[in-house]
């Protein structure tokens, strides 16, 4: 199933033994499959194209699945294959056993220090995904997870994925992003003026709240580096090297 011999293949659904639903979102379901012959377990991923036309999201699909099928990284879900019929395009994916991760952070409220800085991970969602070093003009994502650059519309570039690991550590600790409000008006005010609390409960380390804090700074070249976020102390006393999680 996953060498290269059998990518080459004309996939369709009769191939597939399709299982329970692991989830849905606004186009489409994801469905626990094997492959009839090989028994090999994955994902099937079911697009609806009247949804991808509706949305006009074609050349996003497209990159996001030229960029998944090209990646081969232990924490990048892997695309084996795709295929499609009239109505449906279906991708073939690595199935990731652990479940999504806000499904454990719904279930649990916050995760652990420990979980929150180890927990083994692979992103399976392109979508918004870019091969460029150049710096981009589109406001896309999540609002709780926008960058003070990106709610300004001004250019943006690999920075905001340092901010977006301060927002990821205080939602996975605390169980909700730090700028959330009712409306998008008042979450986009929190973010400019770095509206930033720590609840008293759940008990979080300082070091922790430092590590927060030095991500998410409205100057994006005061950001924490990458390099100087793994050197950080409260990364160094609870990330294991291994990727593993602590029970």
């Amino acid at each position: 199933m996953a060498s290269s011999e059998s990518l080459k293949r004309n996939w369709s659904i009769d191939d597939f033994e399709i299982g329970r639903p692991l989830g849905k979102g606004k186009f489409g379901r994801v469905y626990l499959a094997r492959e009839s012959k090989s028994k090999y377990i994955v994902a099937l991923k079911v697009i609806f194209k009247e949804q991808i036309e509706k949305y006009r999201l074609q050349h996003q699909l497209k990159r996001e699945m030229a960029i998944q099928t090209s990646l081969r990284h232990p924490h990048v879900l892997r695309l084996y294959g795709w295929f499609h019929d009239a109505e449906r395009i279906f991708l073939i994916l690595e199935y990731a056993h652990g479940g999504e991760l806000y499904g454990e952070l719904r279930r649990s409220g916050h995760l652990s220090e420990e979980q929150a800085a180890t927990g083994r991970l692979k992103i399976a969602d392109f979508g918004w995904s870019v091969q460029s070093k150049n710096k981009r003009h589109t406001m896309c994502g999540t609002l709780d997870y926008l960058a003070p650059e990106m709610v300004e519309n001004k250019a943006h570039d690999y920075a905001v994925d340092n901010w977006t690991l301060g927002i990821l550590c205080y939602e996975f600790l605390y169980g909700s992003p730090p700028f959330e409000a009712d409306s998008q008006a008042d979450t986009f005010r929190r973010i400019m003026k770095i509206d930033l609390t720590f609840p008293s409960t759940p008990n979080v380390s300082d070091e922790a709240k430092d590590l927060i804090t030095q991500l998410l700074v409205k100057d994006s070249a005061k950001r924490l580096s990458l390099d100087k976020i793994l050197k950080h102390p409260w990364i160094i006393l609870n990330a294991d090297p291994n990727g593993t999680c602590h029970k």
